[in-house]
């Protein structure tokens, strides 16, 4: 299929998604893809667009805000999304709670689940991620990794008892590339939220329009000492700010609001 043709419907896609509200943290909230604006726009206001196409009089709301746990998503997100009754929703969340020391991941894969219960009495359709493998990309995230893959397990558990379509990006090896992350290392560049939208509408049954899991050409060779000054940088303008946040216990979402907390037209 061409860039730019018509979406055509397959499967469960046939149910018509006139509301579509997401939730969760900045995965979802769209960082680091620009907009040129000063705001963000990401992988779910990607479907949103797509899914105009077939539903010009689209509403869609985006609650997600970066740095929250799944504990403030179910607090302050899951009740405004629920009233929504969207025909589709998005949940997204488990992450920053998986990178804090003494996380409780069974406590986290508890909360949500009750996110998912709920949304599933009130929304249409549900769709959920497993994230990532960070290990070939971030050697120094494996620590987090046993803790990651139990929230994937507990992901695959929910969405078969709640009938909610898995997007499966763990084994999806484009994402090793580090071409598709932003400087800070853990969030997607523009084209990385272009290929989880794709594979958010190829996991609801629509036609895809390209390959989101084919690998990029090969990059150039860096130029000497160019991985230990970006390492550097990375070592000064994130990882540190982000451990004085922890021992301080602010976060990056730290009076930030939705940037689409009510259902609105896409177009």
């Amino acid at each position: 299929m061409t860039v730019g043709a018509q979406i055509e419907i397959a499967g469960p896609a046939a149910l018509p998604v006139r509301t579509f509200v997401a939730i969760g943290d900045s995965f979802t909230e769209g960082l680091a893809d620009h907009r040129g604006d000063g705001g963000y726009r990401g992988w779910a206001d990607l479907v949103a667009d797509r899914l105009a196409r077939l539903e010009p009089e689209l509403r869609y709301a985006n609650l997600a805000v970066r740095g929250k746990l799944i504990g403030q998503i179910g607090a302050d997100q899951l009740a405004p999304a629920a009233a929504m009754r969207p025909d589709l929703a998005s949940i997204a969340g488990g992450m920053n709670d998986a990178m804090r020391p003494g996380c409780d991941v069974d406590a986290v894969c508890a909360e949500l689940e009750r996110c998912v219960r709920v949304m599933s009495e009130s929304a249409g359709r549900l769709v959920m991620f497993r994230v990532m493998d960070f290990t070939t990309r971030m050697p120094s995230a494996r620590r987090f990794q046993p803790k990651a893959d139990l929230l994937n397990e507990a992901v695959a558990q929910i969405a078969e008892k709640y009938g909610a379509a898995i997007v499966d990006l763990y084994g999806a090896r484009v994402f090793d590339d580090p071409r598709l992350w932003a400087a800070d290392r853990i969030h997607l560049t523009g084209e990385g939220h272009r290929r989880v939208a794709e594979a958010v509408l190829e996991a609801l049954g629509y036609e895809v329009e390209f390959d989101w899991r084919e690998l990029l050409p090969p990059a150039p060779r860096a130029r000497f000492g160019a991985k230990a000054w970006s390492d550097l940088r990375w070592l000064v303008g994130f990882l540190l700010p982000w451990l004085k946040r922890r021992m301080t216990g602010k976060s990056s979402g730290d009076g930030v609001l939705p940037k689409r907390p009510e259902l609105a037209p896409v177009r």
